[in-house]
C-alpha cells in the first residue's frame, strides 16, 4: 500500500536524495555526477524546504517544497519572469521543485511528461483503473504539499515544470499559470504560479472525489476546510 507523508528525519532524508541522484544524474542527466560525490544529489535550497516521500517499503517518490527565506527561490534565478507577481506575499509563497519517482514505479509515458515535456500532451484517460488513471504517486505527492502548505498558511505555489506535467496536473485540477517564457532547466521548462485558492475551487469543481479526499485529509490534520 503506498502512503504519503513528511519526512521528519534525517537518514530518510538520505534516502530522498540518493533517489534525486538516480533520477536526475544517472537517469536524465540533468546534473552532473560529478558535482554529487557519493549518489547523493542535494543543494543549497534542501535546509529550506520540506521533503515529502511517497513509500511501498521503502521510499519510491519524493518532492520538495522551498520556503521563503534569505536565499530566495530557484525560480527568480533560472527564469525570466515577466507576469506583474507584487500582489503577491512572498513570505506565504513555496517553491515546488525535485519531483522523482523511482524507475521502478514509473510508466514510460509519465517519463515523457513529467521529464521531457517540450510539446508532449499527457496520454488520454482511459478506462483503466483508477489508481492508474490519476497517476497516483503524483497526486499523492501533490496531496501532501497541498495539506502541509494549508497547515503553515502557504497561499501560492510557484514552479519551474515541463509542459507535458503542467497539463497532467490541470487535468486533476490543479493549475498553474505561466508567468514567463520557457527556459532550457533540466530541458525546455517554464516558470509557472498557482493560487491555493483557486486550487481548491478548481479541484471542487473538475475533481470532486480529489476534493472529497483532500477534505477528509485536512479534517484529519486539524486544518479548517476552505469556506468555498
Amino acid at each position: 500500500m503506498l502512503e504519503f507523508r513528511k519526512i521528519t528525519k534525517k537518514e530518510e532524508l538520505q534516502e530522498v536524495f540518493k533517489l534525486r541522484y538516480k533520477v536526475y544524474c544517472d537517469e536524465w542527466g540533468f546534473e552532473r555526477p560529478e558535482d554529487h560525490p557519493a549518489g547523493i544529489e542535494q543543494d543549497e535550497f534542501d535546509e529550506h524546504s520540506l521533503h515529502f516521500v511517497a513509500t511501498k517499503e521503502q521510499i519510491i517518490g519524493t518532492v520538495r517544497i522551498i520556503l521563503p527565506s534569505d536565499r530566495g527561490f530557484p525560480i527568480l534565478q533560472h527564469s525570466e519572469i515577466s507576469a506583474d507577481l507584487s500582489h503577491l506575499d512572498w513570505q506565504k509563497v513555496g517553491e515546488i521543485s525535485r519531483l522523482a519517482i523511482s524507475k521502478d514505479f514509473r510508466r514510460r509515458a509519465e517519463d515523457r511528461f513529467i521529464y521531457e515535456g517540450n510539446g508532449v500532451e499527457p496520454p488520454p484517460i482511459t478506462e483503466e483503473n483508477e489508481k492508474r488513471r490519476r497517476h497516483e504517486i503524483v497526486v499523492g505527492l501533490y496531496k501532501a504539499l497541498y495539506i502541509e502548505s494549508k497547515k503553515i498558511g502557504l497561499t501560492h505555489w510557484i514552479g519551474v515544470m515541463a509542459r507535458g506535467l503542467c497539463l497532467l496536473l490541470r487535468r486533476m485540477g490543479i493549475a498553474f499559470v505561466p508567468i514567463g517564457p520557457e527556459v532550457d532547466y533540466h530541458g525546455p521548462r517554464t516558470p509557472y504560479l498557482a493560487s491555493i485558492d483557486e486550487i481548491e475551487r478548481e479541484v471542487a469543481r473538475a475533481n470532486p472525489e480529489l476534493f472529497r479526499e483532500a477534505m477528509e485529509e485536512l479534517k484529519m490534520a486539524g486544518v479548517p476546510r476552505p469556506s468555498a
